[in-house]
């Protein structure tokens, strides 16, 4: 497995404030993220961060625009400025940008003709399933390489995106938390799990050419506390993780009565020390409930999960297997940092 080859373009550039090993930056930054949900896009410019890099979203007509949030005329933030569905504003002097970036308008001097260096530098967009995904170093006619998310638009699959949550910790250890499944009975006691099921069967993850898979069988549920009556005692839940590197992981998992839930856990770098975290949610049951207990829900689980990510210590997540202790029931984080390993990312991992 290896990163998507591209070569070093010219006018490639570092971010100022790096927090990433520059090398591992370059590996990162040649790979698809997520940004934001589209319902969050408006008419005004939304600001926001990928890899250190801040950039500005906004809408052009059918269009959306993602380019380095920083007008070239005199450096003021963008995401500053209005917006009015065809064109954002700088908040300084007025200069308007419209499709791919292009500068439209000086009002001080309209009539005169635009220097193509006024001209946002831009980013490839694809809107894939509810959220505002780009590239910061695409290969010319490069395949897009996005996620895939089984069932998520197969009739009587009901769609759904929780709201993000900011995690003060680095996307790799979030991720590694998400496909762990050791921690249920410690950590999410006060959601779903059963504390006094602590034992993790025997499984086996699979290598693929994004990551790997693993199917993992237990009887331990995933209803909400309280709400167990619905299950099944001698049923045998069926978790499949398909991890896609470097920082996408989805979960489906096998409910009664052939029941189907996926979630995908988008783990968006903003820096090597804080993430994102993205969770498009698909499933052909309990349609008709209301979506903000969904979301309160699963807030919960998040919240659960990001105490332990933002205490872990070292920060960063170490792909030298010396580097700290291992057990059975870690197949899956070992397999996630070979994956890890296989693109080119240093040892020791982020700065």
């Amino acid at each position: 497995m290896t990163p998507p080859t591209c070569a070093r373009p010219t006018e490639s550039r570092l971010p100022r404030e790096l927090s990433f090993d520059a090398d591992d930056w370059l590996i990162l930054a040649s790979y698809w993220h997520p940004i934001a949900l589209v319902r969050e896009l408006e008419d005004k410019p939304l600001g926001v961060t990928l890899l250190d890099a801040p950039l500005v979203i906004y809408r052009a007509g059918e269009d959306i625009v993602v380019a380095d949030d920083l007008c070239p005329h005199r450096g003021v933030p963008l995401s500053m400025g209005k917006g009015n569905g065809q064109t954002v504003a700088c908040a300084y002097h007025g200069f308007q940008f419209g499709h791919q970036g292009q500068c439209v308008r000086i009002p001080a001097h309209p009539d005169s003709a635009i220097p193509s260096r006024l001209n946002l530098r831009t980013y490839p967009v694809v809107e894939r399933y509810g959220l505002i995904w780009t590239c910061l170093r695409p290969q010319d006619n490069e395949d897009i390489s996005i996620p895939s998310m089984p069932h998520w638009d197969e009739a009587g699959f009901q769609q759904i995106n929780c709201p993000w949550i900011d995690i003060a910790g680095f996307a790799g250890r979030q991720v590694e938390g998400f496909i762990d499944v050791a921690h249920f009975a410690f950590v999410h006691t006060e959601t779903f799990a059963d504390p006094d099921n602590p034992v993790v069967p025997a499984y086996m993850p699979k290598m693929t050419p994004y990551g790997f898979e693993a199917e993992y069988r237990s009887n331990v549920g995933n209803y909400p506390i309280g709400q167990s009556e619905r299950g099944r005692p001698d049923f045998e839940w069926l978790r499949h993780f398909r991890v896609h590197v470097p920082f996408t992981a989805t979960l489906e998992i096998h409910f009664p009565d052939n029941g189907r839930l996926v979630i995908m856990n988008a783990a968006s770098p903003v820096s090597a020390k804080k993430t994102r975290m993205f969770a498009p949610m698909c499933r052909n049951f309990d349609t008709d409930l209301p979506l903000q207990d969904v979301y309160d829900f699963n807030l919960k689980v998040f919240e659960e999960d990001r105490a332990l990510v933002e205490a872990q210590k070292p920060e960063n997540l170490p792909l030298d297997p010396s580097l700290e202790v291992h057990v059975v029931a870690d197949r899956s984080s070992i397999a996630y940092r070979r994956a890890l390993r296989n693109i080119g990312l240093s040892q020791f991992f982020t700065a």
